[in-house]
C-alpha cells in the first residue's frame, strides 16, 4: 500500500514484517494495545546510508522535516542514580535537554547517553532507536507537537526502515509523558 506520508510506495503494517524490526520492537508490535490498532503502525523499508535525518528529507521530500520525529536517550543524574530517559520531538527541532528534561526528570543534570548505553540498553540500532519498544521502567517525554501530527515518520529500531505512526500512538506507548516545549527550534 502507498505510505500516508512521503514517497513510500510500499508501506507494509508492521505485524506483517516483525523480522524487518529489532527484537524489542516486534515484542511492543506483538504486545500492542490501545486505542490506536496495531495495523496503523506502518513499516517503510529505507536505505540506512540515508538514515540521518538531513540526508533522509533530501532524499525523500521536505515536507517529511515536518512530519517525522527523532528519538534520542539521554541520562539523568541525581546524586549516584542515573536514570534513562527517552525523548520524542519533531525532527526539525531539538530536545530541551537543561529545561524541560531536566525539570520533568529532577534531575541535577541531564545529558545525551553514550552511544554505547543507548544501544547496550535499548537493543536497537544507533541513527534508528525508537521510542515503541523501550525498556518499560524508562520515561518516554514526548514533545506535544508530535502527538498532534496525523502520521509521524520515526525509527524502526534499526537504521535500515522506518515506521509510519499515527501520532497519537506515541501518548499510549508505555511511560509516555506529553510534554509541551519539549522540542525547541
Amino acid at each position: 500500500m502507498r505510505a500516508p506520508i512521503g514517497d513510500f510506495d510500499n508501506a507494509v503494517p508492521a505485524p506483517d514484517c516483525l523480522d524487518q524490526l529489532t527484537e524489542p520492537v516486534a515484542a511492543a508490535v506483538r504486545a500492542w494495545q490501545g486505542a490506536v490498532p496495531v495495523d496503523q503502525l506502518l513499516y517503510v523499508d529505507t536505505d540506512p546510508e540515508i538514515a540521518d535525518t538531513a540526508a533522509f528529507v533530501e532524499n525523500h521530500g521536505p515536507d517529511l522535516l515536518d512530519r517525522s520525529a527523532n528519538c534520542v536517550i539521554v541520562a539523568g543524574k541525581r546524586g549516584e542514580v542515573t536514570t534513562l530517559a527517552a525523548c520524542v520531538v519533531r525532527s526539525a527541532t531539538r530536545v530541551d535537554v537543561n529545561g524541560a528534561v531536566r525539570k520533568h526528570l529532577g534531575s541535577r543534570k541531564v545529558r545525551f547517553a553514550p552511544m554505547e548505553t543507548a544501544t547496550g540498553e535499548s537493543g536497537m540500532e544507533y541513527g534508528g532507536i525508537t521510542p515503541i519498544g523501550l525498556p518499560a521502567a524508562w520515561p518516554v517525554l514526548v514533545d506535544a507537537t508530535v502527538v498532534d501530527t496525523e502520521w509521524v515518520l520515526v525509527g524502526s529500531g534499526r537504521r535500515r526502515g522506518k515506521l509510519i505512526v499515527p501520532g497519537k500512538a506515541f501518548a499510549q506507548l508505555p511511560g509516555a509523558v506529553v510534554l509541551e516545549g519539549l522540542g525547541v527550534s
